[in-house]
């Protein structure tokens, strides 16, 4: 097959002919890793709090991310001493199958952080003069991270580990240091928005956490409104369902469905609009699951995810549910938007008082579930006020996260572009300029 002028064939395909393939190793000298530490959870008496371990998902998508961490119990504090240093990649070298290989760039020295056995950190040549957040770029993109992932090894179906050897040897394709700092520095301009982004996004958040504990309970009170709340279980707020799963034997109850079908990893937003699966009418019809009305609340009460959080949601048209989501269909003298934010609020303390024991996967006891009391405005209309307030905050978080998501998928383009050489922002020949 004939190569485009202006770019040469190589056994990682073509590239421009003033670009070189070479192995990681040209570039990295060595991999250091840090030390298993015991963590805390709480403060404990003069123990410093700022002195932490990062997690395996400080790292992702070429961006360090320092606050994923963890405080260092005080015994061992002594045997940490590996610390994220300026100008440095770190690299999950044990992680997930999805995960194994994902990797941050570190712009600064971070003192009081430290690096589990976990994570490597590079140690750059001094003779190269490689750009090494170019290199971060090139090991996070889509071509690179699938290589690396092909090279860890384990047993395990649920974790993998990276050799120092596989990647020193990785073959990569190198342009000019001139036009390693340029495609740094474009992609790093993404990076800085979508840091901003998702500061913005952590803010909102904790403002609307702040204004569910106000508003729920009752502390604040919207202007007009006065009258005394109410104590009810949720088993009086109307009627709850459970879901089935219809049978994968029977093709006519899957095939070309178009009937959602909610599973536990699809109530991932406030508002449930798609679904992973759908099934079909047929199934609906022989009651092989539950279907929902438009506005239904659902609660998922069987997954590993209640280790952290309550998922809630309110589907915005008719749809199915399976065995691990119970739904909440609100009585007419209720607001439906007012009792999801109320579940969503209480989230915390429905898991501490009504999440089972002694289970292999998290469940929440349903009848327990139906006994569980909340406050509830005496009347329709200010539950109807507080839910419009809530609503408008989640709608403005919404649009921060179609925003942040459109941003990243801009990057990633960008990325299969620039550091495949397909498109060029310094023209061949001006690299050495």
């Amino acid at each position: 097959m004939e190569v485009t002028r202006g770019y040469k064939r190589t056994e990682l395909g073509a590239i421009p002919a003033d670009w070189e393939v070479e192995p990681v190793g040209r570039i990295v000298e060595r991999l250091d890793a840090g030390v298993s530490v015991n963590s805390v959870e709480e403060v404990l008496g003069s123990y410093a709090l700022s002195q932490s371990v990062l997690k395996t998902s400080a790292v992702t998508e070429g961006r360090f991310l320092p606050h994923e961490c963890k405080k260092i119990a005080p015994r061992d504090l002594s045997r940490v001493s590996l610390q994220p240093r300026a100008d440095t990649i770190l690299i999950s070298r044990m992680n997930t199958p999805a995960l194994v290989g994902e990797c941050g760039y570190v712009e600064e020295d971070y003192e009081e952080l430290f690096l589990p056995d976990r994570l490597w950190m590079t140690k750059k040549r001094p003779e190269s003069d490689a750009s090494i957040r170019w290199l971060s770029y090139m090991l996070s993109s889509d071509p690179q991270k699938a290589r690396l992932k092909a090279l860890a090894t384990g047993t395990s179906g649920s974790m993998k580990n990276l050799a120092k050897r596989s990647l020193l040897d990785l073959l990569i394709p190198v342009p000019p240091p001139h036009e390693q700092r340029t495609l740094a520095t474009a992609l790093s301009d993404l990076d800085a928005l979508l840091g901003g982004l998702d500061q913005l996004i952590a803010k909102k958040r904790d403002l609307k956490q702040a204004a569910m504990q106000q508003l729920l309970t009752g502390q604040i009170r919207l202007p007009g409104f006065h009258a005394e709340w109410r104590v009810k279980r949720l088993d009086e707020l109307g009627a709850w369902r459970g879901g089935m799963t219809p049978s994968m034997q029977n093709p006519a109850f899957w095939q070309d469905g178009d009937v959602p079908w909610i599973s536990s990893g699809d109530v991932k937003s406030v508002l449930l609009r798609r679904t992973g699966f759908s099934i079909t009418s047929e199934a609906v019809r022989h009651g092989a699951t539950t279907l929902l009305p438009a506005k239904a609340i659902v609660v998922v009460t069987r997954s590993g995810i209640l280790r952290k959080y309550l998922p809630v949601a309110m589907n915005v048209v008719p749809m199915a549910i399976n065995q691990d989501i119970k739904a909440l269909i609100p009585a007419k003298e209720f607001c439906g938007s007012f009792l999801l934010h109320t579940l969503i609020g209480n989230g915390d303390r429905i898991l501490a008082s009504c999440l089972k024991a002694g289970t292999t996967v998290e469940s929440v006891e349903f009848r327990w579930l139906k006994a569980f009391t909340v406050l509830v405005p005496k009347t329709i209309a200010e539950e109807t006020a507080i839910a419009a307030v809530l609503s408008d905050m989640d709608s403005e978080l919404s649009a921060l996260e179609t925003r942040r998501d459109k941003t990243r998928d801009l990057k990633q383009a960008m990325m299969q572009e620039l550091l495949t050489g397909k498109t060029r922002l310094v023209p061949a020949g001006a690299a050495h300029a």
